[in-house]
This record gives C-alpha cells, sequence and structure tokens, in this order.
C-alpha cells in the first residue's frame, strides 16, 4: 500500500508553520507530546484517523505519533482538507492519504485506504471509518481494540449501531466530554461559524436576522455570538423544553416556514436532515445567505436546491448563488457542508485543545480497558474531564477553591 496520497509534496513547509503556530496555542497537546516521547503509550499500536484534515487535526497526530503510534491519516470533509498540511504530514512519515476537493469516490477511497493498515484504535469524526468497516470492509476492523468520536453526528450513528446490536468494538463518546461539548461546541463553534460567514460574505451581521436552527449546544453559540453581533436572532426548533430555554435566553422561537419569510442568514446546527427545504427556500428574501454547521451536507437540502433552481453560480469563493424561478438569490457557503470547517479554519486552537487532549486520553483509556467495556458507546471518564480541566486552568495560572473535610461531609450527609 502507498504511504501517502496527496495533492502535492512540496507544499509541505507551509504545512509545517501552520502545525508549528497551533502548537504553540495549545499548551495541553504540547505538555502530552513530551509525555508521550518519554512513555510512548501506544508503542507497537496502529491508529487510524479521520478528523477534518487541518493545522490542529495534524498536530494531534504528532502528538499520537510521539507516543509510538503508527498513524494512518485521512479527513472527514473532502473540502475541509487542507492539502499543506496533509503533505506535511506526509514529510513527517505518517500514512496520509486525503486533498482539498476529492470527489465523493475519492474520499470513501481515501477512507478505505486509512483503514487498510489494519488499525488497532480508531479515531473518527462523523463514523465514517467504523461505519465502512460495519458495512463494507470488516475485514479491516478484525485489530480493532475500540475507537473514539468526535462529534454529536457520529455520535448518533454508533448509539443507533449499538441500538441495533450491531456494534462490533467499544467507542468513546468523546462528543459528550463535558471538556469537549461546553467548550468546542458552544464557543468553538459559535466563534468559527461567525468567522466563515463574515470573511466569505463580507458582510455585517449587526440589524440582520440571524435564523439558527435547532438549539443544542452547537447552536447556543452560534446564536450567542449572533446576537453578540448585533443580530436579531429567531430560533426553530423541535423540541419544546430546548425551545424554551432559547426563550428565555432572550431569542424569538417560532416554525420554520414562518422564520423562512424573516431571516437574512440562515444557520443549521441539528445533526438531521433536511430542515431548510426548497419549499422554505422559495419564501426566502432575495439574497438570503445559508451557512451549514452539522457534520454532514443534508441539513439544507442541497439536492432539493439543485432542482429547484434555473441556474446557480458562483456569486463569491466559497458562495455559489442559486438562481429561482420566483426570480430570488439564495446563497449557500461551502456547498452546504460545515461551513466553519470547508470554508475557513475550523475552531481555535485553544478550543481543539482542550477536544484533542479528551481524544488523546481517550485512545489510551481504550487501550487499557477495551477488554472490559463491551461492544457499546462508552462515557468518558469523569476523571479524564477532571484531568483536563485542572491542566488548563494551571495554563491559565487560574488557582480555585477546594472543599474542606468539613464541606464534604456537609455535603455527603442527608442531616443538616
Amino acid at each position: 500500500m502507498k504511504d501517502y496520497e496527496i495533492r502535492d509534496i512540496t507544499l509541505a513547509p507551509s504545512g509545517h508553520m501552520k502545525i508549528q503556530w497551533v502548537k504553540n496555542n495549545m499548551p495541553l497537546l504540547s505538555a502530552m507530546e513530551d509525555e508521550f516521547r518519554r512513555e510512548k503509550p501506544f508503542e507497537g499500536l496502529k491508529i487510524s484517523l479521520s478528523v477534518h484534515l487541518e493545522a490542529k487535526t495534524a498536530y494531534l497526530c504528532v502528538v499520537l505519533a510521539a507516543g509510538g503510534a503508527q498513524m494512518s491519516v485521512t479527513g472527514s470533509n473532502s473540502l475541509s482538507t487542507q492539502d499543506d498540511v496533509a503533505a506535511a504530514l506526509a514529510d513527517a512519515g505518517l500514512k496520509v492519504f486525503a486533498y482539498h476537493g476529492a470527489t465523493d469516490e475519492e474520499y470513501m477511497r481515501h477512507i478505505e485506504m486509512c483503514l487498510e493498515h489494519k488499525p488497532n484504535i480508531i479515531i473518527d469524526d462523523g463514523g465514517d471509518l467504523v461505519s465502512l468497516i460495519h458495512e463494507k470492509r470488516p475485514e479491516l476492523g478484525k485489530e480493532v481494540m475500540g475507537g473514539c468520536e468526535e462529534t454529536t453526528t457520529g455520535v448518533i450513528r454508533l448509539k443507533a449501531m449499538e441500538r441495533d446490536g450491531v456494534l462490533k468494538f467499544p467507542m468513546v463518546a468523546v462528543n459528550d466530554a463535558k471538556c469537549k461539548h461546553l467548550f468546542d461546541n458552544r464557543y468553538g463553534t459559535g466563534q468559527s461559524v461567525w468567522d466563515s460567514i463574515m470573511r466569505n460574505t463580507n458582510l455585517i451581521v449587526a440589524s440582520k436576522t440571524v435564523v439558527v436552527v435547532g438549539y443544542g449546544w452547537c447552536s447556543r453559540g452560534i446564536a450567542m455570538r449572533a446576537a453578540a453581533l448585533g443580530a436579531k436572532v429567531i430560533v426553530t426548533e423541535i423540541d419544546s423544553v430546548k425551545a424554551m430555554e432559547a426563550k428565555m435566553d432572550g431569542y424569538d422561537v417560532m416554525m420554520m416556514k414562518k422564520a423562512a419569510m424573516l431571516g437574512d442568514i440562515f444557520v443549521t446546527a441539528t445533526g438531521c436532515k433536511h430542515t431548510i427545504t426548497p419549499e422554505h427556500m422559495m419564501t426566502m428574501k432575495d439574497g438570503a445567505i445559508l451557512a451549514n454547521a452539522g457534520h454532514f451536507n443534508v441539513e439544507i437540502d442541497m439536492v432539493g436546491l439543485g432542482h429547484a433552481a434555473v441556474s446557480q453560480f458562483e456569486a463569491r469563493k466559497n458562495i455559489t448563488g442559486y438562481l429561482l424561478a420566483n426570480g430570488r438569490t439564495i446563497n449557500v457557503i461551502g456547498e452546504g457542508k460545515l461551513a466553519n470547517i470547508a470554508a475557513a479554519d475550523g475552531h481555535p486552537a485553544e478550543i481543539m485543545d482542550l477536544s484533542f487532549a479528551v481524544q488523546a486520553m481517550s485512545a489510551i483509556y481504550i487501550k487499557d480497558n477495551y477488554k472490559n467495556l463491551g461492544k457499546k458507546v462508552v462515557d468518558v471518564s469523569e476523571e479524564i474531564d477532571e484531568i483536563i480541566a485542572r491542566k488548563r486552568l494551571d495554563a491559565w495560572a487560574v488557582e480555585i477553591d477546594s472543599l474542606t473535610e468539613d464541606q464534604k461531609k456537609y455535603l455527603d450527609s442527608w442531616q443538616v
């Protein structure tokens, strides 16, 4: 098997520079790299990784390799792969199979090539590695101890597999760790989505009406940042409790068929399909902007939009305009794929430092405990969350209080 299938190895110097930049701003992973070089926790093990292949992910790969892992790497979205970063990893001796703009067929070939070294541990983002093993190539999963899943969408897929009794090995739900979803999903998505929208449109957010589809942790961050930028925010939901939360957080809440007529900018973040349909688009304002912050490009019905459009054109780099039969134009960022990474640089380095620290520690947890975990989705332990939180506070030079023995006794007792 080839060691890499990338765009151009000569791009490596630019990629190395990007990786060094994020390393300088990821203190948790930097400390882990030093520890891993000494202790080699993954010595003799093979890891296959499919995560958005940009600089922060690349540095995670470097850290795992420092721990002795034989790394095989691909991206989890063809538009989020940065060719110079992929080249830098290949230049460093890792197996890399990804390039920007790969077709669906090429993307799936890279997923398969990433698995062909028969990994012991899988690190997935959206569940494509795990799904390929279970649906088409079970022989590639014979050596798998277990793995880790990065995102909400992937955890949903894994829990469905566990429910149906088909999951072949334990998978840690990294997304559900406190040090992941409370920070990555909320603050990371909140900042990076608006980074993508603003840099790609070069339009002001203040004074506009923003429709946020869903009100999970990612949507909370998107809505919070939109409001801070001066937008009026509308939330659409299917969950009564989350809808109530959005209302109490100060946002208007309504059905999509009504919100569609009011919004200037629409952002989806649900993990579901067709949350914005052609029927909604036909009632939108001329020039409405659509962006997806969910893992897969199905939240906005892009197929339906293609059929409904009279024509389409490049409105601006990373923005496709669709002329509808009613004479109005709908603008979609990043082909309806994950806008903050397909059309920008993804989450800030400090945020991914937390998430990838959870990934690295969860991979060690799988290695040490896989025989006792069963074939199911496993929660990240409270101990891992606590260790990472303490290390992050230390990096900020922040000290917090501790309970006294008397306070511990009081909290453990039912008597006042």
